[in-house]
């Protein structure tokens, strides 16, 4: 039995395939390799994810990323896909910690000062008893909360697709938003939340209110959030966008108020080699026969 796998750096973390199993680089032209009709198991990247629809023998599909919107259309009819949830929560919330404290601190204001030589103070803000709504409350949201609890913030507001215990369900975020100073939205890209964060949330947001996304770019209307930038209202750190690449004249660029960085808050080596190291665990489950990790249901 054959698996096929991105060719990246780090795969080693994978560990020791079962036996009987081959692990193999993904070939150059899937669609006319003699072995396709064989792989069962396959850990793609996004360009080699549309040839899975040659390997006939196809059963699962890992990804190494936690969200799964990037290939979710491309998984044929009757194969698993799986998710890396959990493989890059650390380095994710890190991020989000960082752009937090990032804004706060006025790190963008230090730069653009250290830059053009200007010794001028600083305003800066505090964490300590700010109130943080984090939107999307998975395994990131919580691994965020987990690093937000040394420092003191007022209250975490959690926000999921819907409500449970300690919980508010997404139908309540419009009320939730005043009441808040950071707003963390942790949302995947799903036809349920695409554009959500739209004009109306972001004129719900307390003025001066900082918005954090690391979740997906297509989530927040960017239109309304270039006029809320421009008019001060609120406050940005944004490591996905919409459209991604963000092409070299778009406004975003030259906003004010706001620090981008280029979709990069999972992409450390840590995050790296945990995702190859559960990809082997999930190889090697499949190989079992037992349950599988992470698997992918409605989408989401």
């Amino acid at each position: 039995m054959i698996a096929w796998v991105e060719p990246s750096l780090g795969r080693e973390a994978m560990g020791e395939p079962p036996d009987g199993w081959t692990v193999a680089e993904w070939p150059e032209d899937a669609t006319a390799d003699a072995d396709r009709e064989r792989v069962e198991f396959v850990v793609p990247n996004w360009e080699i994810s549309r040839d899975l629809g040659a390997l006939t023998g196809l059963k699962v599909v890992q990804a190494r990323s936690a969200g799964v919107d990037w290939i979710v259309d491309r998984v044929p009819a009757g194969v698993t896909l799986c998710s890396a949830r959990g493989a890059r929560d650390a380095a994710m919330a890190e991020w989000v910690l960082w752009a937090v404290l990032a804004d706060l601190k006025a790190a963008g204001v230090a730069a653009e000062q250290q830059a053009s030589r200007t010794w001028k103070h600083l305003d800066l803000r505090d964490l300590a008893g700010a109130r943080v709504l984090i939107l999307g409350h998975g395994s990131i949201g919580v691994a965020v909360e987990e690093r937000l609890r040394p420092f003191e913030v007022g209250e975490v507001v959690r926000v999921a697709r819907r409500a449970r215990d300690g919980v508010h369900g997404v139908d309540e975020l419009e009320r939730l938003l005043p009441a808040v100073d950071v707003v963390v939205n942790l949302l995947p890209a799903t036809p349920q939340t695409n554009r959500l964060f739209d004009a109306r949330m972001l004129a719900a947001m307390r003025d001066g209110a900082l918005l954090v996304n690391a979740g997906r770019g297509a989530t927040v209307d960017t239109g309304a959030l270039l006029d809320a930038l421009g008019e001060g209202r609120v406050r940005a750190v944004l490591d996905v966008m919409d459209p991604e690449p963000l092409p070299d004249d778009h406004p975003l660029w030259s906003a004010p108020n706001v620090i981008l960085t280029p979709h990069s808050a999972g992409d450390t080596p840590g995050a790296e080699r945990a995702a190859w190291a559960l990809a082997g665990e999930q190889l090697r489950r499949y190989a079992a026969g037992e349950e599988l990790l992470n698997v992918v249901r409605e989408g989401y």
